[in-house]
């Protein structure tokens, strides 16, 4: 196959949200969120989403298990009490953590006809009003499997946009664009090792606000290191 010249290359900024263009963990606060509000055990949801977070770090975390825990306590309160709390949680919690530098990279992406698109393994219900606050259309979150009245069941459907998953997933966006990799310029912000899969695929990679070993690996590469906190 003959490569596109890279002048004609489609331009696309790819760009993980939580610790990256946040500088919280979505998935976390909104847990906590759920704690404040009664909807759950304190101290057991602690406890679990502390094992799990434990795992996510250490590049063991079961998706699966852990989608089944976060979304545990939206299908236990349906769609009113949680569409309704998720908007106090835009606005008390994540609004705060969206700052100029992250606004203003996103920003400049657009402003040269980039696509922009948020790559997450947080889940679709969390994210996709995130991703609306940064005028980013185009979400890859981990997506729910529904029930007859449209509600996630707590399994995932299709691939999780975690790890490896990440490079599967965004495949399967260009795919549907009628692109490969050969016919776009790609660029990637990350701080997470767990991201390296995705990282090491695109033709920019930046490790942005990184994580220890992450740091340690775009040192080493020769990598651009950003940091927006």
């Amino acid at each position: 196959m003959t490569s596109t010249p890279a002048a004609a290359r489609r331009r696309i900024a790819f760009f993980d949200l939580d610790h990256t263009l946040i500088p919280i963990d979505s998935d976390y606060e909104w847990g906590e969120f759920t704690i404040a509000l009664g909807w759950c055990d304190g101290e057991e949801f602690k406890r679990r989403n502390a094992e799990f977070f434990a795992h996510y770090q250490a590049g063991t975390l079961d998706i699966h298990d852990y989608v089944r825990f976060a979304t545990q306590a939206i299908r236990e309160q349906g769609a009113t009490n949680s569409i309704a709390a998720h908007a106090r949680f835009m606005r008390e919690i994540v609004q705060k953590g969206i700052k100029d530098p992250a606004l203003t990279l996103v920003r400049r992406h657009q402003a040269a006809g980039d696509d922009t698109v948020i790559v997450t393994a947080t889940n679709e219900f969390v994210t996709r009003p995130i991703a609306d606050s940064f005028g980013i259309a185009e979400l890859i979150a981990v997506e729910l499997e529904r029930d007859a009245d449209g509600w996630p069941t707590g399994e995932i459907r299709g691939t999780p946009s975690f790890r490896e998953g990440k490079v599967a997933r965004v495949e399967q966006w260009l795919k549907g664009r009628g692109l490969d990799w050969e016919a776009v310029e790609s660029t990637f912000y990350s701080d997470s090792m767990n991201d390296l899969p995705l990282l090491e695929k695109v033709t920019h990679p930046v490790a942005t606000n990184p994580d220890d070993r992450l740091r340690a690996v775009a040192t080493e590469r020769g990598w651009r290191i950003l940091e927006l906190f």
